[in-house]
């Protein structure tokens, strides 16, 4: 007797097809291959444990099966509902040619009941991928899994309901995301507003520039000044995401196990500030087990870094190739996932250790040594991918009192949000959505500045000594200024502004 059903193992953030082959003769022996890990492995006395406490007895054959690609890692507790629904058709528990017609994953308590899984989104893909009638997963699952359309979502609750969905004894609807529910995906509801800051024009400023273009940025400044503030209100003035941004944010977090149950699309842009003590597999993802980490989760949102000095240099380093590549690779003994890791990078920073240096309240206490090593921290070449860099200061005290709401982030959305279509237009079909993006190539074609704007350049780099990096950024922030502005040129004005957010690579930075 050979039978089969299918399951899904998942590479990265998409899923690959597992077909669970089951061949029974007469005897008592069991073999399970196919690269299963030791969760898979365990799944033979959870499965028996349910099997037999609903009433169905295990088959009595020698099993061998095979979880084909063999070549591919099977990791995890997904696998124990599909074994479990093999195992009762070779009992003869389960009839007909149902099973083939759909992917199953879950996980199953010793009581039957099935627990929620990593990875339902993308498994979800994979099924329709594969022209399959649909899924069969835990009901926690099911909301997410219905973000795909054309394919049939089964939530089952305990494994009773999955052997009588499948004999036709019972009939499960699929579960269907409504109009309303798709449209309630899109609206925005932040709690945080840019209308609770007082004062902070530049930065206020800055921060709607970084905004419109997908810049990297960094703010330096005495405690207390409202870096953290204005970083957390951030993602109240992005772009709201699209269905394919949300579609691939929210298979980031669910391959990461930290979608909430009964989750579906993930709504807002994911704001991600992991502690100083962070390491480098957390923050770019990996392990034995390779998982997303902190830039990956961040994907179509803001990570923010408070404090960056505190950070590990080594771990501050990582950061270099996924900022330039929107992307990252990880490579471990017989497996290689990627991750996208297109994320806006927002670091806060003092000063100095005692975080006073050029404030003129507050006295620093820190030698020029000490300066200079805290600043050291932050290598050349990681600062000269922050395109965006800005001195924050601290508010006075008659701003502070003061009754009168700062602008809303509800209109500077608006800018951001026509900005953002601009460049929408600009790059339509070349995969770039933003000008932080912007190849060399395009820059060239898409930065041009006139011979006033030339020499205003020239002499910003020969004065500050900027790297190539820094004359490609500041193009692309003018650029981003211009649209703004709906600009089809970018002027002297536009480039004189881009220059001044490259002000922590003069030396006299806080003086």
């Amino acid at each position: 007797m050979l039978l089969k059903c299918y399951s899904a193992a998942l590479q990265g953030i998409h899923a690959e097809l597992v077909t669970i082959e089951m061949h029974a003769l007469a005897g008592a022996d069991f073999a399970l291959v196919g690269l299963p890990d030791n969760a898979v492995r365990e799944s033979r006395d959870r499965i028996r444990a349910a099997m037999l406490v609903n009433g169905y007895k295990p088959p009595v054959k020698r099993l061998t099966i095979n979880m084909a690609p063999a070549d591919l890692k099977k990791e995890g507790g997904s696998y124990d509902l599909p074994l479990a629904a093999g195992l009762l058709q070779v009992a003869e528990a389960i009839h007909g040619d149902r099973l083939t017609e759909y992917m199953l994953a879950g996980e199953l308590s010793l009581d039957g009941t099935l627990q929620p899984i990593r990875g339902a989104l993308p498994i979800a893909l994979c099924a329709k991928e594969h022209g399959l009638r649909g899924l069969i997963l835990p009901a926690a699952n099911a909301r997410e899994a219905a973000v795909v359309e054309d394919i049939e979502v089964i939530a089952a609750e305990t494994l009773p309901d999955v052997v009588r969905f499948l004999n036709g004894m019972q009939d499960i609807p699929p579960v269907r995301l409504s109009e309303e529910d798709m449209q309630s995906m899109t609206e925005q509801n932040e709690d945080a507003d840019f209308s609770d800051i007082r004062g902070q024009q530049n930065v206020r400023r800055a921060m709607e520039v970084a905004a419109a273009g997908g810049h990297n940025m960094l703010m330096a400044g005495p405690p207390g000044a409202g870096k953290s503030m204005l970083a957390k209100r951030l993602p109240t003035i992005l772009p709201p995401l699209t269905k394919e941004e949300a579609l691939e944010t929210t298979k980031i977090h669910s391959v990461a196990g930290l979608l909430a149950p009964g989750q579906a699309l993930m709504t807002r842009r994911p704001f991600r500030s992991p502690h100083h003590t962070v390491t480098e597999v957390a923050l770019i993802g990996g392990g034995t087990n390779p998982r997303p980490g902190e830039i990956s989760l961040a994907h179509n949102g803001v990570l923010f870094l408070d404090e960056v000095p505190e950070y590990k240099r080594s771990t501050l380093e990582v950061l270099r190739q996924p900022l330039e590549d929107r992307k990252i690779t990880v490579a471990r003994n017989k497996q290689t996932v990627e991750y996208p890791a297109s994320f806006m990078l927002v670091a806060a920073m003092n000063p100095c250790p005692c975080g006073h240096y050029g404030d003129p309240t507050h006295p620093c206490t820190c030698t020029p040594a000490q300066i200079h090593r805290y600043k050291s921290k932050i290598s050349g070449p990681l600062l000269d991918r922050i395109d965006i860099q800005c001195e924050v200061q601290a508010v006075p005290y008659d701003l502070l009192r003061s009754q009168e709401p700062g602008e809303p982030s509800e209109n500077i959305r608006r800018r951001v949000v026509a900005a953002r279509q601009t460049q929408h237009q600009r790059f339509l079909g070349t995969g770039i959505h933003c000008n932080a993006q912007m190849s060399t190539r395009q820059v060239r074609r898409y930065c041009i500045v006139d011979t006033a704007g030339d020499n205003l350049i020239r002499i910003a780099m020969e004065r500050f000594g900027l790297s190539a990096r820094a004359y490609d950024r500041i193009l692309k922030v003018a650029r981003t200024i211009a649209d703004l502005e709906g600009s089809e040129t970018i002027s002297v004005t536009h480039l004189t502004e881009a220059i001044a957010y490259r002000s922590l690579d003069r030396d006299t930075w806080g003086e």
